[in-house]
This record gives structure tokens, sequence and C-alpha cells, in this order.
């Protein structure tokens, strides 16, 4: 073999190549720097909001019927104080009387389960004392009063009004996971069962 000739270049293999080429630098998906810390702060922070509106949410609903059990326990006792006078009934102004006891026993019980369970007798929503005025009953009690007709529909209306709320007091002792609200409210329901009975089963003809 002629040592002049030109030798033949040595094919390489692509392995070869590739492990002699220069490598591309790796691009990492998140570059760590004050931008990514930013934003994961950002979401931990949204996480946070969006956690205390549930929870709020839940909170909230939980409160309702417990403050409007409050605000309508507190209203159907001033409808019962003013009513006295107008009643002509000696049976209804017993049992008026009695209920009247009832509203100032039960407002002082149900006190310590509210203040457990973060109700504010003083706070309550607005939208709630509206709701449980009370307003249109005393209208129509008025009506009533003018007519001469007071102690049959006076009888009508807390028959109803006293139905509603030993309805709200199960709803919420059935749901409660408070001992000491569940044991007041049984105590509660079963002493204004009567009541109500009488109320329903009162006859303005015959008294």
């Amino acid at each position: 073999m002629d040592p002049n000739q030109p030798q033949p270049t040595p094919t390489q293999s692509p392995d070869y190549l590739n492990q002699i080429a220069p490598q591309a630098p790796k691009v990492l998906p998140f570059k760590f720097g004050p931008k990514l810390f930013i934003l994961i702060g950002a979401a931990l922070v949204i996480l946070v909001i969006i956690g205390a509106i549930v929870i709020n949410l839940i909170t909230s609903a939980q409160r309702e019927p417990l403050e409007t059990l409050s605000a309508r326990l507190t209203t159907t006792q001033t409808i019962t104080n003013d009513a006295q006078e107008n009643l002509k009934s000696t049976q209804l102004r017993s049992l008026n009387s009695n209920l009247a006891i009832y509203f100032t026993n039960t407002l002082r019980d149900i006190s310590a389960p509210l203040t457990s369970n973060g109700i504010d007798t003083a706070k309550l929503p607005d939208s709630i004392i509206k709701a449980e005025s009370g307003d249109a009953i005393a209208e129509r009690l008025e009506n009533a009063r003018l007519n001469a007709v007071f102690d049959r529909t006076y009888a009508r209306e807390m028959t109803y009004q006293l139905g509603t709320t030993l309805t709200l007091m199960k709803q919420i002792r059935d749901s409660t996971s408070s001992s000491s609200l569940r044991t007041f409210l049984d105590t509660a329901i079963t002493n204004l069962e009567p009541t109500q009975a009488s109320f329903a089963s009162f006859d303005a003809a015959s008294s």
C-alpha cells in the first residue's frame, strides 16, 4: 500500500457523534425565582379566601335557624304581652298569661345555648329582624280589635305563630349536634305544645 495515498476517513457511529456534540441546556418547566414564589403565594392566598368563604357560608347556614328562633320568640312575647288587655275571654286571658310566663322563662333559658352556638341576640341580621318583626300580625290584630273580633282572631293568629315556632324548634333539635341546645329544645317543645293546642281548640262562641 502506498503510504502517500490518502487514507479513508473512518466512519463514525451516530452514538459517538451524539456524545461529542455539545449538549443543549435543559429547560426546567418552572424557574425558581421571585416570580415563582409570588405565584405560589398568590395561589395560597386565593385558596385561603375560598376556604374562608365556604366556612362562613356553612356557619351562616347553621346559625340562621337559631337566629330566626331567637327573633321569633322575642316578637311573639311582645305580641302576647300587648294582647292581654284586649282579651275579653277569661279562658283566653288565663291561657295568654301562662304563655307570657313561658316566653319569659324560655328567653332566659335559651341565652346560654345561643351564646355557645355563636349567636349574639343583640346583633341579629337585619333580614331576620325584618322577617320576624310581627308587623303583619299586629296589623291584623288591630283590625280585629276595631271590629270587635279580637279574641277569635288572636286565637287563630297564635295557633299559627306557635305552630311555626314548634316546627322550627323541632327542625333545629333534629339537626343540632349541641347536647345543651337539644336538651333546651326538648323542654321548650314539651312545654309549648299544650298551649298551642289550647289556642287551636279555643271557641270564642262558648267562652
